[in-house]
């Protein structure tokens, strides 16, 4: 049975952030009856989102070279200088995380731009995304990437779809939920049931 399996932004970065090893797995050995399938929009957030976990990373770097300084700088505490010793370490390893998620996020970047059939951005899309009354106007790109599944889902009535989002806040809403369902999409937001379900369909 031929599947479309709908992603966005938040299986890429969970991947990277290393919190979902099955959907990792099933990004980079997907089964050839799943198609993914995912908006174009969502690349651009995910470049914006890390650039902007970058920006807290560094902020929080800043903040431990200022404990550091100031531990250093107290010479009658013996717990200053183990204080700017276990914050160095923990720099360091602090560091060495962010460069294996930057490794994840380019690895999964590149496997979902090589695997996935991207859903073009269109102003049709937008415009929807603005007069559909769901999601808060303030969840714009959420808006935006519910519309673009729903118009590729309409163009493809007579194929099983189902769509993962960890971002069960505001794609698990109830009238999220319904209209994903009148247009025949089942909603996972997590990797281990949309493999259950799977594996059902296939006995």
């Amino acid at each position: 049975m031929k599947v479309i399996l709908y992603v966005e932004t938040n299986l890429i970065m969970g991947i990277a952030k290393g919190q979902d090893v099955e959907a990792q797995d099933l990004l980079f050995n997907t089964p050839a009856s799943i198609s993914i399938v995912i908006p174009s929009i969502c690349f651009l957030e995910a470049h914006t989102t890390w650039q902007n976990e970058q920006k807290h990373n560094k902020d929080f770097i800043e903040k431990i070279n200022n404990q550091i300084s100031e531990s250093k700088r107290d010479i009658t505490s013996i717990n200053a200088q183990l204080t700017a010793s276990s914050l160095d370490q923990s720099k360091i390893s602090f560091q060495e995380r962010i460069s294996d998620v930057k490794n994840r996020f380019d690895l999964t970047l590149d496997a979902v731009a090589n695997k996935a059939e991207e859903i073009p951005l269109e102003i049709a899309a937008i415009q929807e995304s603005i007069d559909r009354k769901i999601l808060e106007d303030k969840h714009l790109i959420d808006k935006i990437i519910l519309e673009c599944i729903i118009r590729h889902a309409l163009l493809h009535p007579d194929i099983t779809k189902a769509f993962l989002s960890f971002n069960s806040k505001e794609f698990g809403k109830r009238e999220v939920a319904q209209l994903l369902q009148d247009t025949g999409i089942r909603y996972f937001s997590k990797t281990t049931n949309f493999l259950g379900w799977l594996q059902a369909q296939n006995p």
